[in-house]
């Protein structure tokens, strides 16, 4: 068999033009993420993201902010996407299926990543709210398409699956914050409901929406556990902040532990399951 007829591998095609725009798409954005997240830092001419707009977004503004260290979160996962950056610019990842599923939706990500950041600098609370949904669905996106074309080696596991599972989990818990931040500079009453309820129930709903995705994804830990480390840190600001709620606090604590158990107990019974068939 000639090398002009000899196959490809399976799920590896010619790389097109698509592709190598892809790539350099994906360094250019991760490099402009970063860049935004130093601003965002107040390292280089920002404000650190608790002290923009007046404070809003800070861990005290809303009972659904959470304390300062759960932003310790980004640093993993900048690292993980400037990881993926390098690794997906290879040839051998230029024209795989997965890299072609996933790899503008990530792009996506990251652009609208440095919005974000550059909406709430600029005080812009009531533009940031829709580019986060956006970020929000845009990684949705990503994954659900990562999960229907399987990965198998150590890199995809890492670098994709996850780095975008702590992307999402985490983002999924920062559009709640972001929105409640908003509403209450916006002047939301709540509908003569207390901030307590509206609190509790936005928390229920993460954590259910936390604990399906952990069904669906057969007990993925990383989008598990960036919901559960940002869900715990809204309780530990509502026992330690300047901002207390005692029912709120059982009720974030609560819901991260739900989210932790559900994706343990989902991996478990699937690997039974497996041993058993």
């Amino acid at each position: 068999m000639t090398s002009l007829t000899r196959r490809l591998p399976l799920g590896v095609a010619h790389p097109t033009v698509s592709d190598r725009i892809r790539q350099s798409g994906v360094i250019v954005a991760t490099v402009v993420a970063l860049a935004g997240a130093v601003y965002g830092s107040g390292l280089v001419g920002g404000q650190p993201i608790p002290r923009v707009a007046g404070g809003a977004l800070g861990p005290d503004a809303t009972l659904l902010a959470p304390a300062g260290p759960a932003f310790a979160i980004w640093s993993v996962i900048y690292l993980g996407l400037a990881g993926y950056a390098i690794w997906q610019v290879l040839p051998s990842q230029a024209a795989r299926r997965r890299q072609r599923a996933a790899g503008y939706w990530i792009l996506a990500s990251l652009l609208l990543n440095a919005a974000w950041i550059l909406a709430v600098q600029a005080g812009l609370l009531t533009l940031s709210v829709p580019v986060i949904v956006l970020l929000l669905a845009v990684l949705a996106v990503a994954f659900v398409r990562l999960r229907h074309e399987p990965g198998g080696t150590t890199a995809d596991a890492v670098l994709l699956d996850g780095t975008v599972g702590l992307y999402l989990g985490w983002v999924m818990v920062a559009t709640a914050a972001d929105a409640a931040a908003w509403l209450q500079t916006a002047g939301f009453t709540g509908f003569g409901a207390p901030p307590e309820v509206w609190a509790m129930a936005v928390l229920a709903a993460l954590a259910a929406v936390a604990c399906a995705l952990a069904v669906w994804d057969r007990g993925r830990l990383t989008p598990a556990l960036a919901s559960a480390w940002g869900l715990v840190w809204i309780a530990v600001s509502r026992v330690t902040g300047g901002l207390p709620s005692a029912v709120v606090a059982v009720t974030a604590l609560a819901a991260g532990i739900l989210v932790i158990m559900v994706a343990v107990a989902v991996r478990v019974a699937r690997g039974g399951a497996v041993r058993r068939s």
